[in-house]
């Protein structure tokens, strides 16, 4: 049985580009270690196997030297002011099937003689944000109090996607990568990433946050999209972020979710409630986080007061959560996962023969009858 010559560096990043310790792996490599150290050398089928654990193209493993990877997009994450390191396969996977699919989209668009979206960049860092939030809610059609008049968050989160899509903004929110419940996405990795385009615009919500902290990412991207700057982001309500453009995008979603005049019309009647920032939450549909950060932003509460708030609130909040994760029908997560108004056009394209069944089903993430089934969901038949 032929081994494959490669370098013993190679098999060591592809762990560690994994997140995986030789330990961790040892039941599955038994001679990891010492391919590592340069005393043996894997089969082609086993470094073949541990390339799909690795997520990493099996033509890497046979480079002269590790290769470095960077996030295609630009990358305002940061953790204490720090840059983050080296992007997960997971982010980097999820980034660029994203690009697959706007890249495509925008070809159909052309083809189709599409306009030109005029929100796309129409905003500058000049521009008050919350002028700018203003807007962006009337264009959406979301008035005043629209949150209160849904149940829950995750209806909230639906419908304000829903509401982004009819801009022409693809609105992806997703919790693994593709449909693999195995690969499920970092949260304190990144929390979304827009990828602004004026024919095709696409925001993605990393699904593994709670339901209330996707609405605040949702926003934020959204406010990438106007301002006409692709990023990833891992900003929330409790950071402080350093760069301008996150800071911007972070004002804009809070006036966006929770108006200011909305909120200081309804402060004078919970601020002695044992709870207010909950009730307020249920009322926007935000995070009980959002919501007191929004009261500090306003001066209706102390830094000291929201601080305190947000460390007992995490401290309470440890622990898996019930809404985070992707159950529930499979065709009903394709809403998410896909967007109808990306999926609608590969299945029409697909019906037209403008694009093949293969190409589809790639672009889509889906096989077969599953592919089927869920375009007879959103009203088209195929053959």
């Amino acid at each position: 049985m032929s081994h494959a010559p490669v370098k013993p560096e190679l098999v060591r990043w592809a762990r560690q580009r994994a997140g995986w310790t030789i330990d961790e792996l040892a039941g599955r490599f038994k001679r990891l270690a010492q391919w590592e150290r340069g005393e043996a050398q894997a089969t082609f089928r086993q470094l073949e196997d541990f390339a799909r654990a690795m997520h990493v193209p099996f033509g890497y493993l046979f480079l002269p030297e590790p290769p470095v990877e960077r996030i295609p997009i630009p990358d305002l994450r940061t953790i204490r002011n720090q840059a983050l390191a080296r992007p997960s396969p997971d982010l980097l996977e999820t980034i660029q099937t994203m690009q697959r699919r706007q890249a495509w989209f925008r070809e159909e668009q052309i083809e189709c003689d599409a306009e030109p979206l005029e929100f796309v960049g129409s905003a500058r860092l000049s521009d008050d944000p919350r002028g700018v939030a203003r807007e962006m809610r009337r264009l959406a059609g979301l008035d005043d109090g629209w949150a209160q008049k849904v149940r829950t968050w995750r209806e909230a989160v639906g419908e304000l996607r829903r509401s982004i899509e009819q801009l022409g903004v693809m609105a992806v929110v997703n919790g693994v990568v593709g449909n693999n419940t195995h690969r499920k996405l970092n949260v304190t990795e990144f929390r979304g990433f827009a990828l602004s385009d004026e024919i095709a615009p696409l925001l993605f919500v990393n699904g593994a946050d709670a339901k209330s902290a996707q609405m605040f990412t949702l926003v934020h991207e959204l406010a990438h999209i106007w301002l006409g700057e692709s990023a990833v982001s891992d900003t929330g309500p409790s950071s402080l972020p350093t760069q301008r453009v996150e800071s911007w995008c972070d004002r804009a979603a809070a006036e966006f979710l929770v108006p200011e005049d909305e909120l200081k019309g309804l402060w004078p009647d919970v601020r002695h409630e044992a709870s207010p920032f909950e009730q307020l939450a249920r009322h926007f549909k935000v995070s009980p986080i959002v919501a007191a950060r929004r009261a500090m932003d306003l001066r209706l509460v102390s830094r000291e007061a929201f601080f305190k708030f947000y460390e007992d609130y995490i401290a309470q909040e440890r622990g898996p959560r019930s809404d985070s994760g992707g159950g529930g029908d499979f065709y009903n997560n394709q809403n998410t996962r896909v967007g109808e108004l990306f999926a609608v056009q590969v299945f029409r394209a697909a019906k037209a023969g403008r694009v093949s069944f293969k190409e589809a089903y790639d672009l889509t993430g889906l096989r077969g009858g599953a592919f089927q089934e869920y375009a007879g969901r959103l009203g088209v038949n195929l053959p």
